[in-house]
């Protein structure tokens, strides 16, 4: 008995990971874009929508400005086998994920997959919960990019231990996966998970409204402006490698124009991740031109990874600046009146500002600055002098500013 016991305990130290705490390092530098499914399609999803949406990535040009991600949400979920290891649904992904895989990474995509915490998933199929390095071993095996990791049936469960026992079982499992946390920001994970994912949800879930709140038994969900006011305290925590997630995209889910525009903007000014929800096969052209405008895109993605920050709100309007890299700013104004379009003149000396974040000055009354519409995509003079602006309802006027270079005498 002593020698099986022996082995036994032998055994079990070699199955130990590494005590070295850590989350694959070089993912997410900019916050992550792409695509996922619960928003839009919930559990009703199978391997021939997300080939189709691949395809449709392509071909509308949407990998190629930046949205390289993939992702499937819950009730992809079959049992799991006599081992613990979770297979997929059998009719929803008959060929199986490590196939859908290969055919997304073919598209050059990546594919992202969902998992639950707790004992179930907010689906109700089978969560993680004691099988965390099987799961993790799985999505290795299968040629997984990105974790969406819930927080569903987690009773009496530490969210610091579970995230960062599977954040331990990714990393040994060997595949650069990036984990993406989402326990609502129940825990204030901004204070705590820097080292632990590579983004953290910061409420709860998204609804497709712009100015409204959902309640259901037992929860609550937030339109897009609920969302962004829950956000203004955390910029700090935010940069390359670990973002703050206000939650995916609703743009192309019923908002109008104006408000999908809005919507997009005030995403790429909080640095958010750009992650879609709508169905990719049936898009407006406007809808289209929102999330496809690269100027904007570069925005939210600039390498600088600053979360912008509110200035200024009266009469129903936000000011909100974003530094960029090179001294540039994002300069945004947001209307969030529902019926008003508001005529407005900026005086840029009134936003005069050091931003203690990223160490960066506006320096307004020292510099003058050249600005283009993002939106227009037109060049608009410079800030020596006040500018007349017009912000219709529900809608954003949004400007790039770069220092207008000296002209030497002739």
């Amino acid at each position: 008995m002593r020698k099986i016991t022996v082995i036994t305990c032998l055994l079990a130290l070699l199955c130990i990971p590494s005590m070295k705490a850590q989350k694959f390092e070089g993912l997410a530098l900019t916050p992550p874009m792409g695509w996922n499914s619960w928003n839009k399609f919930a559990c009703n999803i199978d391997e021939t929508i997300i080939r189709g949406i691949a395809d449709v990535m392509v071909e509308t040009g949407l990998r190629d400005a930046g949205y390289i991600y993939l992702n499937i949400d819950d009730c992809w979920h079959g049992e799991r086998d006599s081992l613990g290891f979770i297979q997929a649904d059998p009719v929803k992904f008959p060929s199986g994920i490590k196939a859908l895989a290969d055919y997304v990474h073919s598209k050059g995509l990546k594919l992202g997959i969902y998992s639950d915490a707790g004992r179930k998933t907010c689906g109700g199929r089978p969560g993680s919960f004691g099988h965390e390095y099987q799961d993790a071993l799985q999505y290795a095996k299968w040629g997984i990019d990105y974790l969406k990791y819930d927080w569903c049936e987690t009773q009496n469960i530490n969210p610091i231990g579970a995230y960062n026992l599977m954040r331990d079982a990714l990393h040994a499992a060997g595949r650069p996966i990036l984990f993406s946390m989402c326990e609502w920001g129940n825990s204030k994970p901004w204070t705590w998970a820097k080292n632990t994912g590579h983004l953290w949800r910061t409420t709860g879930d998204i609804t497709n409204c712009f100015d409204c709140v959902s309640r259901h038994p037992g929860w609550v969900s937030w339109g897009t402006m609920q969302i962004l006011d829950m956000q203004d305290t955390l910029r700090k925590y935010a940069g390359p490698g670990h973002w703050n997630d206000p939650d995916m995209l609703e743009v192309g889910n019923g908002l109008t124009d104006n408000q999908n525009r809005a919507h997009f903007t005030m995403w790429s000014m909080i640095a958010a991740p750009l992650i879609l929800g709508n169905d990719l096969r049936n898009m407006t052209p406007a809808t289209k031109e929102v999330i496809l405008n690269k100027e904007v895109i570069a925005i939210n993605q600039d390498p600088l990874g600053v979360q912008g920050l509110k200035f200024l709100a009266a009469d129903s309007l936000e000011y909100w600046l974003k530094p960029l890299e090179n001294d540039e700013w994002a300069f945004c104004i947001l209307n969030r009146s529902k019926e008003t379009v508001i005529n407005t003149t900026i005086d840029w000396q009134k936003f005069n500002l050091y931003d203690d974040v990223s160490d960066k000055s506006t320096a307004f009354d020292s510099k003058v600055y050249n600005i283009r519409n993002l939106w227009t995509k037109k060049e608009e003079g410079n800030t020596a002098s006040l500018k007349k602006v017009t912000i219709p309802a529900q809608d954003v006027v949004l400007y790039r500013l770069n220092v207008k270079p000296k002209t030497g005498k002739k």
